[in-house]
């Protein structure tokens, strides 16, 4: 029986992996630091919850072993959390480690969060430029520390000739989402809101990344380990109107949405997926490695629709 270790296995991005390996007949271990966080289904299908801090690396030494075929790591955000865990990564057969779309910056040196919003090549490719990494003392919890602390993530996993996969996806969604982008719109269209307004005329097209096709590309990384970037995002990109729409047909809403263009107003209709210019990243390497998506991101926005609103009912 193969096993995986997940790192911060209760989210949107571990818990997939983890309930897609364990349907699989993996043996799933994922830790987390609270056991309340720990969703019913992973449990029901077997996967066992360990309460492991990501700075215990004592602890995910011993919870690892010697009997790990793959480590998952969503929780790297220095590149000291990958130095410490290297004696770890090099007893399994492959790690994968999760980076982001953040590192990327532009021709003129823009990038997500920088003022000035970029103006990157449609599709962004895995070669393209990316910031410089930062030292451990920079906070990659703040809006100038988060990207820079990603590539600092990505060149401690890369320089250190072990097989680790760094997984780049763009705005992720999914079951077990702590910040559910949908949910604005799954609370209003469930409380019956008559409209909905859409900033930039809804036109505005910022890659999705369903955590189930995030779980389908890791799998395939398990069965071919190597040092490598794979970008990871859904086949379709669809408009933030598209999105919308798409949230209020799983709901059954029959309001209007409304698409307006006021840039005398800048926070009237804003969403999440607004963007000054389109944000698309290029899957054409997982494909080339024989990843095939889940599925579209409009048909899998579902998994996290129905999370949402399950989760208001209650």
């Amino acid at each position: 029986m193969m096993r995986v270790v997940v790192l911060g296995g209760t989210g949107a991005l571990g818990g997939a992996v983890a309930a897609r390996l364990a349907a699989r007949g993996w043996a799933v271990d994922v830790t987390g630091r609270d056991p309340s966080s720990m969703p019913a289904e992973l449990r029901e299908s077997g996967v066992r919850f360990h309460a492991v801090d990501r700075a215990n690396t004592a602890a995910i030494g011993r919870l690892v072993g010697g009997g790990a075929d793959l480590l998952v790591d969503t929780l790297a955000y220095r590149g000291g959390d990958v130095y410490s865990l290297l004696p770890i990564m090099a007893s399994v057969s492959g790690t994968v480690v999760v980076s982001g779309r953040a590192v990327y910056v532009d021709a003129a040196g823009n990038h997500l969060n920088s003022d000035e919003p970029p103006r990157f090549p449609v599709p962004i490719s895995e070669d393209n430029p990316t910031l410089a990494p930062a030292g451990d003392d920079v906070d990659p919890f703040t809006r100038e520390g988060y990207g820079p602390g990603k590539v600092a993530v990505e060149h401690a996993a890369l320089d250190s000739g072990l097989p680790v996969t760094v997984v780049r996806p763009s705005k992720v969604h999914g079951r077990w989402a702590r910040n559910a982008r949908t949910r604005m719109f799954v609370e209003a269209m469930a409380a019956h809101a008559p409209s909905i307004e859409l900033a930039d005329r809804g036109a505005s097209i910022d890659h999705l990344t369903a955590a189930a096709n995030t779980a389908a590309l890791i799998e395939v990384v398990a069965g071919r380990p190597g040092a490598r970037i794979l970008n990871s995002a859904d086949p379709d990109t669809p408009t933030a109107a598209e999105i919308v729409r798409a949230i209020g047909d799983r709901i059954g809403w029959d309001g209007r949405i409304d698409l307006v263009d006021a840039p005398e107003d800048p926070e009237r209709g804003h969403h999440p997926w607004r963007s000054a210019h389109p944000i698309v990243l290029d899957t054409t390497a997982a494909t080339k490695l024989g990843y095939t998506p889940a599925g579209t991101g409009l048909e899998l926005l579902h998994e996290e629709i129905d999370w949402v609103r399950a989760g208001a009912a209650r």
